[in-house]
């Protein structure tokens, strides 16, 4: 299992349109990607209401999990993601 920590510069934190396309990067991964939020709830990337859920907001650091398939790259993959999008 890899795992990286990310806070979130978004303004508005992880709402519907980057929940929406992080959900639909992540289906593209034979891993299983993990948000885990400040609180300790987490929830499955591939689930956008899941995401939603977890209310994280700007300046809140998250944990990010990926494990199974090719999780090197996949993790890798998803942290250029937050970079770009949160």
């Amino acid at each position: 299992m890899k795992s990286f920590e990310y806070t979130i510069t978004d303004p508005v934190g992880i709402h519907a349109r980057p929940a929406g396309i992080l959900a639909k990067e992540a289906k593209g991964y034979d891993s299983v990607v993990k948000i885990i939020n400040a609180a300790g709830k987490a929830a499955e990337a591939k689930k956008l209401m899941a995401l939603m859920g977890l209310g994280i907001k700007q300046g809140e650091t998250i944990t990010v999990t990926v494990e199974g398939g090719d999780e090197e790259g996949n993790a890798a993959k998803i942290e250029a993601f937050f970079k770009e999008h949160l």
